[in-house]
């Protein structure tokens, strides 16, 4: 397999708002972020995955863009980001932007000259439809965040698509001049050095031009998905990208693709497809209750075990992984797949980077999960700020679906607000994140859990997952190697098995509280079989038998 930087590197997500406040306005910075490279540099890690810092209304955090050409006045300023590009690239480390594009704020220039008038010359940088007869939308397709897909625009009697926020606007990437808009927007970034993108709901772009209803699937709104997810000209527009802008670059590029499977991806990724380096898929943090991810199910592990292994497996040589647990959307991972009690918080967060970690495909931390951050123990709607968490409530508790307890069960469980409480940075004021209000609580337990607290305790969560990066520097086997699911049908452990040459890795991990039974190849328990990491202070090489609670280990052997 061809060797790229991207695929040897490690991403670490930063949600700039909520990750270190400089002038003490209660929202992180840019300059926050400068203050802590140090801090980076010291964990190990290669990119900066940089959530979106561009000039926003704020009605979703960032993702409703006004101008992509400008920093948002709560982040500082372009020159602040360039001081930030300069500094990073000096510590070694590169910096990925967030690309929203399928999508504008509502008040986007272009948007308000669209929403003009019928006649506006940018009134085709939109979806813009009649409504069907005097009250209903063009059709049923309901919004990613509650109600429906359509606005209707008062000023020209029309109505425009967003598959997200009434603020957000799709674009109409069918008008050849959107895209080189775009393009235009795009190179104006890489030529100012940053070293790729994340592409945020990349495949949702090209749209099926007749906008047909979607099928009613336990809700109020139509699935929009066969229409609008992987549509038919989707390739086409970013191989067109690629062509006019990501070739021209030595860039990492990921697009986040929803619903995609190992054989679309192909199509995104493939090393022959001229499109992106690799995409993120979501089947493993995908909710399968009867109102989608509001659940509060634990995941089965059967599940998650076919799901990786299957996109180990089966992209093979032909496209690359991208690998997380958790991001900004997602909720906290230790809290999530792991064990966030006191008693098995470290131990169970050490497992879930070592099961990540050592699998084939590029890493992403999300900030926090480095010192095994915690979800949030919400109490009330007031505590929310996500769109997405106060629309779910609103709507599936006003339409009697659901009942209050049970939805703040859900909330307390999959919210998208868990990743966004603050850093906690120490056991001082507000997690050492800001001296003011911060713009959302801090998680009470701050004092137990903070960076200063595991800088100082070489048996921390960050120092494991220091060791895991370095060793993913050191070994080859763990970057490049093929992947073997083992002990398959397991209900507690993960087992799997890498191979390169003559090299192996045998990684093994207990996703359950109680002690599980192995039965692995006995090659590994040798003599010469080297353990590289492992997440109790005992060696799992005297009891190979059995793993304690939420243990892990991975061991590495060169064959003779």
């Amino acid at each position: 397999m061809e060797r790229k930087w991207w695929k040897e590197a490690i991403v670490y997500q930063i949600y700039p708002r909520s990750f270190k406040d400089s002038n003490g306005d209660g929202i992180g910075d840019l300059n926050g972020i400068r203050q802590k490279l140090s801090y980076l540099k010291l964990l190990g890690i290669d990119v900066i995955w940089l959530s979106p810092v561009y000039q926003s209304p704020n009605d979703d955090n960032g993702y409703d863009i006004s101008d992509y050409k400008k920093v948002m006045d709560e982040f500082g300023t372009m020159n602040d980001f360039d001081d930030l590009l300069k500094e990073a690239h000096e510590n070694g480390i590169r910096i990925i932007m967030d690309l929203v594009v399928n999508h504008t704020s509502d008040e986007h220039p272009w948007f308000m000259e669209s929403r003009s008038s019928r006649e506006n010359p940018y009134r085709d940088y939109y979806i813009w439809r009649e409504g069907k007869g005097e009250i209903n939308p063009p059709n049923n397709w309901g919004s990613c965040f509650g109600g429906s897909a359509w606005e209707k625009d008062e000023k020209t009697g029309m109505y425009y698509l967003h598959l997200f926020s009434p603020k957000q606007p799709d674009l109409n990437w069918e008008n050849e001049a959107v895209r080189n808009e775009i393009f235009q927007m795009m190179d104006w970034w890489c030529r100012k050095g940053i070293d790729g993108f994340r592409m945020d709901v990349i495949s949702m772009i090209s749209k099926t031009p007749s906008l047909p209803d979607g099928e009613v699937k336990g809700g109020l709104y139509g699935d929009f998905s066969p229409y609008a997810v992987h549509g038919p000209k989707v390739h086409t527009y970013l191989k067109e990208m690629n062509e006019k802008v990501l070739s021209k670059y030595d860039l990492m590029t990921v697009g986040e693709t929803a619903g995609v499977t190992v054989e679309e991806a192909r199509k995104y990724a493939g090393a022959g497809e001229q499109e992106l380096n690799m995409v993120f898929h979501f089947e493993h943090v995908e909710g399968d209750g009867e109102l989608l991810k509001w659940t509060d199910k634990k995941p089965d592990l059967l599940r998650l075990k076919r799901i990786l292994s299957r996109w180990q497996e089966e992209l093979g040589d032909d496209a690359w992984n991208s690998l997380y647990w958790d991001n900004h959307d997602q909720p906290r991972a230790v809290s999530r797949f792991g064990d966030d009690s006191s008693r098995y918080r470290e131990v169970s967060a050490k497992m879930l980077a070592t099961c990540l970690h050592m699998m084939r495909g590029t890493p992403y931390i999300y900030q926090g999960e480095e010192l095994g951050m915690t979800n949030y123990p919400f109490t009330e709607m007031s505590q929310f700020r996500d769109i997405e968490s106060l629309n779910a409530y609103k709507e599936l508790t006003g339409k009697g679906l659901v009942d209050h307890e049970t939805m703040m069960r859900y909330l307390r469980c999959k919210s998208r607000d868990h990743a966004r409480t603050p850093m906690q940075w120490d056991d001082g004021p507000e997690a050492g994140f800001t001296n003011a209000e911060p713009w959302i609580s801090v998680n009470p337990n701050y004092i137990e859990i903070n960076a200063e607290k595991e800088l100082a305790d070489e048996n921390s969560v960050f120092h494991y997952y220091r060791k895991l990066i370095e060793l993913r520097k050191n070994y080859e086997i763990i970057v490049y190697g093929n992947y073997e699911l083992i002990m398959k049908e397991d209900t507690r452990v993960f087992a799997y098995l890498r191979s390169l040459g003559e090299q192996r890795l045998l990684v093994v991990c207990n996703f359950s509280d109680e002690e599980a039974a192995l039965s692995l190849p006995e090659e590994f328990f040798r003599e010469d079989a080297t353990c590289l990491i492992h997440n109790y202070n005992d060696s799992l090489q005297q009891r190979h038998s059995r793993l304690l609670p939420y243990e892990a280990a991975a061991y590495y052997l060169q064959k003779k």
